[in-house]
């Protein structure tokens, strides 16, 4: 059966019969996981190993947003719960190097956790640049508010993940940082010019457009379309693949009801985003009835987006060696102490 270019949210703590079914039916190309997916590790493994059953495939993405901080889908009692990006980059303008250690170290610790659970994608790190003035819905999400500690930390993040197994997906790529209202509850409309927008929002993400996968940002940035969000809009992506370089694996955000950026039905927001040229459109809700909606658009992955997958999944190590937990998190502690 043909990969269908969407990745869907779950329900439970375990798939339901209608979702397997569902699953089975439309074949999507991975799953997304939430705090409400995630009760306990013996019961995580379990949840995580029935989807690649199901799928018949051992690569099945699985994603999961473990950015520390605010987001951060596993935590205690059963998972370590990272500090925000903000904190670890608060030495860097002193100690470049004690940051940049502490980043990896603490990316590391966070890819032990995913690759025991079986989750192979996280969705960070958080290349937005905040910018004064904006909504904090990125706020200490970001390695602070100017580009040279977000590219050094996020590189570092990104290749710690990597190493432990896990791919990063950089995000919200053009740039979500200048947005005044939060995407959950309204579109962002930012109106900096040309210029301002590729010295700051586009520059993180184009010194790092190596990175595998990227995540749009529900945004309308009125110097490049006016009309839509650049997650629907043919012009942004147009500046995403072309200006910025990124030529990795580019899925949406969010396109369920959790978000009200987007106009529209689910199956209008699914042709919108694989229209201006997405690859895959994320759905995260886990709410049935929106998915059906979602799977009435679907086509089937693009065989540059199954090109764009099957390099990413081949930056993965063949094996992940074991972490030495006590020594990393004693690398974070000395530059949160900073």
């Amino acid at each position: 059966m043909p990969i269908r270019a969407a990745i869907f949210g779950l329900s439970g703590p375990s798939l339901s019969r209608e979702e397997q079914q569902f699953f089975a039916d439309v074949e999507p190309l991975g799953f997304i996981l939430f705090s409400r997916n995630c009760i306990s590790p013996d019961q995580l493994r379990r949840l995580t190993d029935s989807l690649r059953t199901l799928t018949g495939r051992p690569g099945t993405p699985i994603l999961i947003d473990q950015e520390g901080g605010r987001v951060t889908r596993l935590g205690p009692p059963h998972w370590r719960k990272p500090p925000a990006a903000e904190r670890l980059s608060a030495c860097w303008s002193r100690q470049p190097d004690v940051a940049r250690a502490a980043v990896a170290a603490n990316a590391r610790l966070i890819a032990d956790d995913l690759h025991h659970a079986g989750i192979n994608v996280d969705c960070a790190p958080v290349l937005d640049v905040p910018a004064l003035g904006a909504h904090d819905i990125i706020g200490d999400r970001a390695f602070g508010p100017d580009v040279p500690p977000i590219v050094d930390l996020g590189r570092a993040m990104a290749e710690a993940l990597i190493a432990g197994g896990v791919l990063p997906v950089m995000k919200h790529i053009p740039g979500h940082g200048r947005a005044r209202a939060d995407s959950h509850k309204e579109l962002p409309v930012v109106e900096a010019n040309r210029d301002e927008l590729e010295a700051v929002d586009f520059a993180t993400f184009a010194a790092l457009k190596t990175i595998p996968l990227a995540m749009t940002a529900h945004v309308l940035y009125t110097a490049i379309d006016p009309h839509r969000a650049a997650t629907t809009s043919a012009l942004a992506i147009d500046v995403i693949r072309r200006q910025i370089g990124f030529d990795g694996l580019l899925m949406s955000d969010d396109i369920s009801s959790n978000m009200k950026a987007l106009p529209g039905d689910y199956d209008r927001r699914t042709k919108d985003c694989l229209v201006a040229g997405c690859d895959v459109v994320l759905h995260c809700s886990g709410r049935l009835g929106e998915m059906e909606m979602v799977a009435s658009a679907l086509p089937e992955l693009t065989p540059a987006a199954s090109s764009r997958w099957a390099r990413a999944q081949a930056l993965l190590p063949k094996g992940v060696s074991a972490a030495d937990r006590p020594a990393l998190e004693a690398v974070v502690h000395r530059a949160l102490e900073r």
